[in-house]
């Protein structure tokens, strides 16, 4: 396979990215045609090379197929089918082999909470963004065999989340060609997605504290792409829930613009991360829904950034294959249902294609977008977030006290053990979690440990207060069976620093332990440390740092191999303090940077006054902080 080439950068429409949208459609092109030989003789399954996924090689060979379909349907829709023959004559062949029930290739059938279930639809999707080129040109008896495909949706279970507008937008294709379908189904899904609204825009991805990259594109994403099926079915009513969900999509987006690194690099936090341009489908959905308060020129400056990163990243590899993992493969950034096919649902992050070559998004200049212009700080309270970036060295740090993806509700002393990519205080566009089993659990939390190995987590978080340049949260930390112990954590931001704040109970004996960011590269991170203080700086010149500043006694470097998406080797800097028995207040400040800051002058430059659980931070240039633990 040919290695991606793509048209020269344009700087006149694209001063910032160089990006427009021939690179767009040129990159779709290699990833579609780098499938080609992996495509099943009838079309109707993508046999991809890599791990299986849970649900088995079957629904792994389904997913290839119908994810690729829609980034197909997208640029085929978009251009109204000009150049697309063989695109076109691929897909309509594998819709109707694999529809067919009798057909060697056919698909599984939809069966409660299953995965093909997520597959179908893509499939549905795509078939009515492609409806003129593909749907029409099937005969009358393969148009059968998909509407008794996705029927398997009628009246049929799915798993309470982002699951439920599968089943709303499958049935809708099928009001639209005036199949059988359920209009209970369809209305209970889209009135329970109203159950898991929290405000700002903001919805959870089911019962709980669940936000990451789904609520953009999902929770936005399918309620906006149901609105067009609706307007292309007679007779469905669906304006008063278009006006809402243009409404939400907006206040979503004023966040959400805040999530992206000027340099296109997203946030490395929460699960399905595989999906990588995904991240820019909230984005285009404002465009398409007319439902954002972005430019078309700040829009298209998001995307084409999210693309261009990953591309200068070296994704799709050198066959042109999206793998498992997030630059390179890494199968800690995946889970247990992502199978070689998963990657593809970065199909969404190129919906931007069905926006036609003269609309705005395409044809207007790119404009800056707010970090371009200065470093931000921004609250989110509706998923527990502050957001604050650096404009000059491109790094974007969220301080989580709100997302945590735990069960909503457990017995009586259990607790969830945390998942790390929801449960750390910190995640970043540059840096991230450590994410292997025999992962020391270090980076980016404040835990207990004991002689005998044993480490706390934080599994659910108990929100206190997010707003200003402060957020606070408690959960319990457990050492085996024995505990629980709160630990209370107040985040103080100011710049590129973060300033922590615990109130730690414990058992005599223990370790507390407060740790940084994690950073990772091709090459051993450098290590340093110091009277209070310690450091970890990759060969890119990024740099961790964590300085106590009361209450910790060492300041130590540890590091792990084959634990981070960011590379093969990476080192967490973090402080350790002896716990006494008594509720412990300790104070440090959390640091990462391309900036060359001696971690003393950050010590001298922090004046922190503690009285009982009230602690003063005198800042740089004078500003004061007053944080009280202990009030929950």
């Amino acid at each position: 396979m040919s290695r991606l080439v793509l048209p020269p950068t344009d700087r006149e429409l694209s001063r910032q990215t160089g990006w427009v949208r021939s690179h767009w459609e040129a990159l779709a092109d290699h990833l579609l045609d780098s499938l080609v030989p992996y495509t099943s003789p009838g079309a109707a399954r993508i046999v991809l090379p890599g791990r299986p996924s849970r649900s088995g090689t079957d629904s792994d060979e389904l997913e290839g197929f119908a994810r690729s379909f829609m980034l197909a349907a997208f640029r085929i829709g978009g251009v109204g089918g000009k150049d697309c023959e063989d695109l076109i004559e691929r897909y309509a062949r594998g819709v109707a082999n694999g529809a067919n029930p009798d057909h060697p290739e056919s698909w599984l059938r939809l069966t409660p909470r299953s995965q093909q279930m997520v597959e179908a639809a893509a499939i549905a999707l795509a078939l009515h963004e492609s409806r003129e080129w593909i749907w029409d040109r099937l005969d009358t008896r393969a148009q059968e065999h998909v509407a008794e495909w996705l029927g398997g949706f009628i009246g049929s279970t799915t798993h309470d989340n982002n699951w439920r507008l599968f089943q709303v937008v499958s049935e809708q294709f099928l009001a639209s060609v005036g199949a059988p379908y359920s209009k209970e189904d369809i209305e209970g899904g889209l009135d329970r997605i109203e159950d898991w609204y929290v405000g700002d825009g903001w919805y959870s991805d089911g019962d709980g504290q669940n936000f990451d990259n789904y609520i953009g594109w999902a929770m936005h994403l399918y309620p906006g792409l149901w609105t067009r099926m609706a307007a292309a079915t007679p007779g469905t009513e669906y304006e008063d829930r278009l006006k809402v969900y243009r409404e939400r999509l907006a206040l979503f987006l004023e966040d959400a613009v805040h999530l992206v690194g000027n340099d296109g690099a997203p946030l490395y936090q929460g699960r399905s991360l595989t999906y990588r341009m995904a991240a820019a489908a909230p984005y285009w959905m404002g465009a398409l829904l007319d439902a954002s308060a972005l430019s078309p020129g700040q829009t298209r400056r998001l995307c084409s950034g999210i693309a261009r990163h990953f591309v200068q990243h070296g994704v799709p590899n050198d066959q042109g294959l999206l793998t498992l993992g997030w630059y390179d493969t890494f199968l800690p950034t995946t889970q247990s249902y992502s199978g070689p096919g998963s990657p593809y649902w970065a199909s969404k992050g190129f919906i931007g294609l069905l926006l036609p070559p003269e609309h705005p998004v395409w044809a207007d200049p790119e404009e800056t977008v707010p970090l371009d212009e200065a470093d931000q700080v921004r609250a989110m309270p509706a998923p527990g977030w502050i957001v604050h970036a650096s404009r000059h060295d491109q790094v974007v740090r969220l301080v989580n006290h709100g997302a945590d993806h735990a069960p909503p509700a457990e017995p009586e002393g259990a607790e969830p053990a945390g998942d790390p990519h929801y449960n750390r205080l910190a995640y970043a566009n540059h840096a991230g979690p450590e994410l292997t089993d025999n992962a020391a659990g270090i980076d980016n939390l404040i835990t207990l440990a004991d002689d005998a190995g044993r480490t706390s987590a934080r599994g659910r978080i108990r929100r206190i207060a997010v707003g200003g340049r402060t957020a606070s949260s408690w959960h319990k930390a457990w050492l085996g069976t024995d505990g629980p112990w709160p630990i209370q954590v107040t985040s103080v931001v100011h710049g590129p620093w973060e300033i922590r704040c615990a109130l730690v109970e414990g058992p005599a004996g223990a370790v507390v332990r407060g740790g940084g960011f994690a950073v990772a590269g091709k090459s051993l991170p450098e290590a340093t440390s110091g009277t209070g203080w310690a450091s970890a700086r990759n060969a890119d010149g990024l740099t961790s740092s964590v300085v106590g500043l009361h209450g910790y006694s060492d300041a130590l470097v540890h590091r792990e191999l084959g634990a981070n998406a960011f590379g093969p080797h990476s080192a967490t800097p973090y402080l350790t303090a002896r716990h006494d028995g008594t509720p412990k207040v300790l104070v440090h400040a959390v640091l990462l940077t391309r900036d060359t800051i001696p971690p003393k002058s950050l010590a001298e430059g922090i004046g922190v006054a503690v009285e009982g659980e009230e602690i003063t931070i005198t800042l740089p240039g004078g500003d004061t902080e007053i944080v009280r633990l202990g009030v929950r």
